[in-house]
């Protein structure tokens, strides 16, 4: 990276980004002391038990974990709300009706009255 002008240096974003580096490590050097000894789960118990229990909020769980109920029923809203929005994206209007989205080879799946008109055969 060069500069264009007279007298320009590109010595200034190397000193920056060696700066930066120095700044970096000395945080994670600094706080590797901090940290406490790892711990693992305990041995005979079921981890994926305790993720159901702590996921629905049921104390029935031998690790204490907090539970997610709340970040559960957000999410399964969410998701809700997606998949109805993506529903109602797909349908098409024609002439200020509704026409449903699903089609069979090109032709709509209803058409025509609904109550059992056999006339084209099929398994309806």
């Amino acid at each position: 990276m060069t500069d264009d002008r007279p007298g320009g240096s590109s010595r200034a974003p190397g000193l920056a980004a060696v700066a930066l580096f120095g700044v970096l490590a000395a945080v994670i050097l600094g706080s590797a002391g901090g940290f406490g000894d790892p711990a693992g789960f305990p041995a005979g118990e079921s981890i994926v038990h305790n993720i159901g229990y702590a996921l629905f909020d049921i104390g029935l769980g031998e690790i204490p974990v907090e539970g997610f109920l709340a970040a559960f029923l957000i999410i399964a809203i969410a998701l809700d709300v997606a998949l109805d929005s993506a529903v109602y994206l797909a349908k098409r209007e024609d002439e200020g009706t509704i026409v449903s989205a699903l089609t069979d080879g090109g032709r709509d799946i209803v058409d025509g009255p609904v109550s059992g008109d056999d006339s084209e055969g099929g398994d309806r």
